[in-house]
C-alpha cells in the first residue's frame, strides 16, 4: 500500500504522518522532495530559492522524484509506504508555473516515476485565514515566502493534479482536530 499525504505548508502533513506511524509501526515513511541523499541536496537547492528558472526548479523536482522512486518506492512497493508529498505536488507546482505544457508535465512525471503513483492521496486542505495564521507562527522558507495566495493556488492545483493523474483523492478539512483527521485517513485506507 502506497499512500501520500498532500497539502500546502503548515497543513499538518508531518503531524498526521506521526499519528499514522502509531497504527503502522513497520511502514516506510518517506517524503518528496528529500527522501534520499540526492533528494536532500535537491530539496536544499529548491527551498533556498536560488534557482531563477522555473524550468530548472521543475527539472530538479523531477530528478528528486526519479531517485525517490528508484531508491525508496520500488524496493518497498509490497510494504506500507506513507509519503509526505508525492508526484501530485510535483504536478501541482508545475501546473501553476505556466511554463511547461500540461502534456509535457504529465509525460515527464510518468517518465520519472515509471508510472508508479500513490494508490490513495489525502489532501489536508486549509482556509486562507487558517493558512495565514499558521504562517505567522513560523519562520518562512523560500516557498512560503511566496505568500498565501501562491500557496492557495497550489492547494487548488493539487486537486487538479490528482484528477489529471487519475488518482483517488480524499480531501480533508485541515482545521479539524488531529484525531479526527487521523480517523478519516484510517477509514479511507481500509479499502486500499
Amino acid at each position: 500500500m502506497y499512500i501520500a499525504i498532500e497539502g500546502i505548508d503548515t497543513s499538518g502533513k508531518s503531524t498526521q504522518i506521526q499519528m499514522l506511524t502509531k497504527h503502522f509501526p513497520n511502514a516506510i515513511i518517506t517524503k518528496e522532495p528529500g527522501g534520499t541523499k540526492v533528494g536532500e541536496k535537491i530539496r536544499d537547492i529548491v527551498l533556498s530559492a536560488e534557482t531563477k528558472s522555473k524550468k530548472a526548479e521543475f527539472l530538479l523536482f523531477l530528478a528528486d522524484r526519479a531517485e525517490h522512486i528508484k531508491e525508496v518506492i520500488e524496493p518497498n512497493i509490497k510494504k506500507t509506504i506513507i509519503s509526505d508529498r508525492s508526484v501530485v505536488s510535483g504536478v501541482a507546482y508545475a501546473l501553476i508555473q505556466d511554463e511547461i505544457s500540461q502534456t509535457a508535465i504529465l509525460h515527464l512525471n510518468r517518465f520519472a516515476t515509471n508510472g508508479i503513483y500513490p494508490q490513495k492521496v489525502f489532501l489536508l486542505k486549509l482556509t486562507k485565514e487558517e493558512l495565514e495564521f499558521r504562517l505567522s507562527q513560523k519562520e518562512l522558507d523560500g516557498i512560503e515566502l511566496r505568500g498565501s495566495e501562491y500557496l492557495l493556488k497550489i492547494q487548488d492545483s493539487i486537486v487538479e493534479a490528482s484528477i489529471l493523474l487519475n488518482l483517488d483523492l480524499v480531501t480533508i478539512d485541515a482545521t479539524k482536530s488531529i484525531e479526527e483527521i487521523t480517523k478519516i485517513i484510517l477509514e479511507n485506507m481500509k479499502d486500499i
